[in-house]
């Protein structure tokens, strides 16, 4: 098949315009006629009728900007004009048999199709699609179904639209909270399954999720059906749907207690990939631990950093540290209990003695440690004593449990219902830090040490600054690395603010791939540059990806350059995306 040669500005309209043909979408998808989109539009509905198929034709149709009611056409946290990003149309099919057909429709067509669950991937590019003028397939509007909750095996097996809210409501009603929790995000309004799939974490000791998984459904890019690991294995001993399809015959019963199966494990290969639409997901929920205690330990310098994650190191290590720990920088939780001008005047980055006041005015330290400890109290009394032990060497360490601080409005509230699988939405308050707040994620992995720690926060800290931004992060604690997740908070009707950020946060890959440390996940704008950093032995991984995607996708059809990963179909540096760029105003 011919490279498709359309440079990115080519086929979309000007900013304002109305469509060129009454029906034509804001953009049309890449190679495709007004004609030929016409009739998929007209093909889209018969699959899953006319009331789940809107066309993007106006820029009054990317008006939503809410988490709580997310745009599923653009980038609500857009660097780039608004209407870049954006849906020629978004489909919502009702089942499985539906993905499938559309696929098979995509095609025939060759129309790229961008799937999503809810669209709340914000900070990473929302519901957006990386080429603009696909096919947003919205996955969560109907299939939004908790399948089964296994009290014995303690798993739980979802559909796209289950959000972790939904999930932990879920088991209210079936009685069961009080003997199984979910691991949640930061905020609950999150797909279980899109999360898991971008490879999401949360803070309870099951706090990495795509480790807590077990066994997906997946529809292929030709509109096969697969099961993975024990599902891949039919179970004759359970009934057939008669008459029914293959995605509503029972699983193995071992379907969500093994992972792996037989042969070679493929789940990953459909995590942050272009190789699959996720339809169905097992996920493995925690047992009642028998006791739970939640804490906060603040600590008043900067310079503590260094200390604190060599200790939570060796106490993770050893699990005593049982859950995901989260280090959070003093502005972190000072942004969900105010916007800045509750603590300044001035636009400028707040100086030192500025953030020491804050701290001392919220009760906090310069960094803030929340963990958690689970178990019976006997247990729970002897963790907490090698906790306090250990902590209690850095000078000015304080320590706190939920009772000892009244404000209720305090982080510590929060994060003893996150810790405990409880979903909230409260921590949706730091991205209003400024007005029209918005955020980018820069999320590089490091080892566990306090060295990388202070190296890392001090270089990206000091980009920040430069930029004109004030430094908001928090380091999370995996079992063996480091996320240290830089919240990049912008005005986003500011064009001077977003240029800056999108200058910024390219620089701080650079900074950062320097020393060799990887973002585990990006924006869609940053995906070709992230990507060309993991480049051992001539981009040999790269071109294993390209390889697999155009066997699995040979027309590139679904979610092309997802993660820098272009199709054969695509011409990968038409596509490409730089700091030079036009795009960004």
């Amino acid at each position: 098949m011919a490279s498709i040669k359309h440079e990115p500005l080519a086929y979309r309209q000007p900013i304002g315009s109305s469509p060129s043909s009454p029906g034509d979408p804001l953009a049309l998808p890449p190679g495709i006629s007004s004609e030929k989109f016409k009739e998929y539009i007209s093909r889209a509905k018969e699959i899953v009728g006319e009331e789940n198929v809107t066309v993007i034709s106006t820029v009054e149709e990317l008006q939503k900007e809410s988490y709580m009611e997310p745009s599923k056409a653009h980038d609500m946290f857009h660097v780039f004009d608004k209407e870049y990003f954006v849906a020629s149309a978004v489909v919502a099919p009702r089942k499985v048999t539906e993905v499938q057909a559309l696929m098979r429709l995509s095609n025939e067509a060759v129309v790229p199709v961008w799937p999503f669950s809810i669209g709340r991937n914000v900070g990473y590019g929302g519901a957006a699609p990386r080429v603009p003028g696909s096919i947003g397939l919205d996955m969560g509007r109907h299939m939004n179904r908790v399948l089964e909750v296994n009290e014995s095996g303690a798993y739980a097996l979802v559909e796209p639209g289950v959000t972790f809210a939904d999930l932990y409501e879920d088991l209210v009603k079936r009685g069961l909270d009080q003997k199984l929790w979910i691991d949640t995000p930061d905020l609950g309004g999150g797909s279980v399954l899109g999360n898991t799939v971008e490879r999401g974490v949360g803070y309870t000791p099951y706090g990495d999720h795509f480790m807590m998984h077990c066994g997906m459904e997946i529809v292929l890019p030709n509109g096969e059906l697969l099961r993975t690991g024990m599902g891949a294995m039919p179970d004759p001993t359970q009934p057939h749907v008669d008459g029914g399809s293959l995605d509503e015959q029972p699983g193995n019963k071992c379907w969500q207690l093994f992972n792996y199966g037989f042969g070679p494990y493929n789940d990953g290969i459909f995590t942050q990939s272009n190789l699959g639409v996720v339809t169905k997901m097992g996920i493995w929920l925690m047992v009642n631990p028998g006791g739970y205690q939640p804490y906060l330990i603040t600590f008043p310098k900067d310079e503590n950093l260094p200390k604190i994650v060599d200790i939570i190191r060796d106490l993770r290590l050893a699990m005593v540290l049982q859950n995901v720990p989260s280090i959070r920088h003093i502005l972190l939780d000072a942004a969900v209990m105010g916007s800045k001008t509750a603590y300044s005047s001035s636009d400028k980055p707040l100086a030192e003695e500025e953030l020491d006041a804050i701290a001392e005015k919220l009760n906090l330290g310069r960094w803030n440690f929340y963990g958690a400890l689970y178990g019976p109290e006997p247990v729970r009394n002897v963790l907490w004593q090698v906790v306090k032990q250990s902590f209690g060497t850095i000078d000015g360490a304080k320590f706190y449990f939920p009772e000892d601080i009244k404000d209720k409005n305090a982080v510590l509230h929060i994060r003893a219902k996150t810790l405990q699988g409880i979903p909230t939405y409260d921590e949706l308050k730091w991205v209003d830090w400024l007005p029209n707040g918005a955020h980018l994620f820069f999320s590089p992995i490091s080892k566990i040490s306090g060295d990388d720690a202070n190296l890392q926060y001090s270089i990206t800290r000091k980009r920040v600054l430069e930029a004109g931004f004030d430094f908001i992060c928090t380091f999370t604690i995996g079992m063996r690395e480091m996320h240290h997740i830089v919240c990049l908070v912008f005005n986003r009707d500011d064009p001077d603010q977003k240029r800056r950020v999108h200058a910024l946060i390219r620089q701080l890959i650079v900074d950062c791939a320097a020393h060799g440390w990887g973002e585990y996940r990006t924006h869609l704008a940053l995906m070709d540059q992230i990507a060309e950093t993991y480049n051992f032995n001539d981009n040999i991984q790269m071109r294993l990806n390209e390889k697999i995607k155009n066997a699995l996708d040979p027309k590139g059809i679904l979610a092309p350059g997802k993660n820098g990963i272009w199709p054969t179909s695509y011409d990968k540096a038409a596509w490409r995306l730089t700091a030079e760029s036009p795009l960004g105003r």
